[in-house]
C-alpha cells in the first residue's frame, strides 16, 4: 500500500482553485491510510526543485494538483523514474487529464480516484514527449497558435481565457504562411508552407482542440498535423471542427506519425503542455512508458 504522497499544488490554478482544490484531495488520500504532505513554490522554478527533492527522497506519488501548466512540471521531476504521478486536474486546459480520463472539475471525485488506484496498486506506464531535456504529455504546438501563445504572454489585459481570444483576432489579421523544414524519424527534409504544425503524444491542447485526434499516450508514437496554407476564411470555417478532431478530413491538412520530429521554420517559438520550449528548430521524440500514473 502507497502511504507516502506528496501533493504538488499551484495555488493559482483555474483562479484559485488550485488551493481550495488541495483540501478534498488530501482528505481523500488521508480516508485511504495515506502520509500527505504538501509543496509548492513561489516561482516555477522553486516549486519544481521542491518536487524534485521529494521525488529524490523517496515519495510514494507526486500528485499534482493543478492545470496542464503544474502537470508540465510535475512530469520534469518524474518522467524517467519510478515514482507513479497522480493528477487532479483543477486547471483551465486540463488536457493530460483529458486524454488519460481523469474527472474533469471535481477535485474531490479526482482525490478519491488516486486514492483508490494507489490503495488497488493502479499504475499504468504512458509515453511522453521529449524536446532536448524537456518533457510533455499533451501537443508541441508552432506557428499561428503559437504565436497566439506569445502575443497572449505579453498582454496584460485582460485575465484569463479573453486575452488570448484577442490574441488569436490579433495575429488573424496577421496571419501568412510560414516555411517549415519537417524531417520525420531519419527520412527526407519535408519543406513546406504551413499556417501551423503541432505535434501530440496526446490528442488535445488549449481545453480540448483536438489538434492531433489520434494520438495515443501507450503507442510510441508521435502525431504530427500540419495545417497547410490557408487564408483567414479557411482557418475559421476549419476552427470548430478542432474540437471534434475532425479537421483532419480537410484537404489543407495532413497527419504523418513517427517517433522523431524535427521542426523548423524561422521566428516561430514552440510551446508544449501550453509552456515556452523555446525557438524553432527542434527535435522532438516520443519516449515509450516514460512515466508511471496513478489512474483508472
Amino acid at each position: 500500500m502507497t502511504s507516502e504522497i506528496t501533493l504538488f499544488v499551484n495555488p493559482t490554478a483555474g483562479r484559485g482553485r488550485g488551493a481550495r482544490a488541495a483540501l478534498p484531495a488530501a482528505s481523500a488520500l488521508r480516508a485511504a491510510g495515506c502520509s500527505v504532505r504538501t509543496v509548492h513554490g513561489r516561482s516555477a522554478e522553486e516549486a519544481l526543485a521542491r518536487a524534485r527533492a521529494a521525488v529524490a527522497e523517496g515519495t510514494d506519488a507526486l500528485v499534482a494538483v493543478g492545470g496542464d501548466g503544474l502537470v508540465h512540471l510535475a512530469l520534469q521531476a518524474v518522467a524517467g523514474t519510478r515514482t507513479p504521478l497522480g493528477v487532479v486536474p483543477v486547471g483551465t486546459g486540463n488536457d493530460f487529464a483529458r486524454a488519460l480520463g481523469l474527472p474533469l472539475g471535481d477535485p474531490a471525485a479526482a482525490g478519491r480516484l488516486v486514492a483508490d488506484a494507489l490503495r488497488a496498486g493502479r499504475i499504468r506506464d504512458v509515453d511522453l514527449g521529449q524536446a532536448g531535456d524537456r518533457w510533455f504529455g499533451t501537443v508541441l504546438a508552432s506557428g499561428f497558435d503559437s504565436r497566439v501563445n506569445d502575443r497572449g504572454d505579453r498582454m496584460r489585459w485582460p485575465a484569463g481565457r479573453a486575452r488570448y481570444d484577442l490574441a488569436m483576432l490579433a495575429e488573424l489579421t496577421a496571419l501568412r504562411p510560414l516555411p517549415y523544414r519537417i524531417t520525420l524519424d531519419d527520412g527526407a527534409v519535408r519543406e513546406v508552407e504551413a499556417t501551423l504544425v503541432a505535434v501530440g503524444n496526446g490528442p488535445s491542447y488549449g481545453g480540448g482542440m483536438r489538434m492531433c485526434p489520434g494520438a495515443d499516450l501507450t503507442d510510441g508514437l508521435l502525431d504530427v498535423t500540419v495545417v497547410g496554407a490557408c487564408g483567414r476564411g479557411t482557418l475559421l470555417r476549419v476552427f470548430p471542427r478542432v474540437y471534434r478532431g475532425t479537421h483532419v478530413d480537410r484537404p489543407e491538412i495532413t497527419v504523418h506519425r513517427a517517433v522523431s520530429v524535427r521542426l523548423a521554420a524561422a521566428d516561430v517559438t514552440g510551446y508544449a503542455d501550453g509552456e515556452p520550449l523555446g525557438p524553432l528548430p527542434l527535435t522532438v521524440r516520443c519516449v515509450p512508458a516514460a512515466v508511471r500514473i496513478v489512474g483508472p
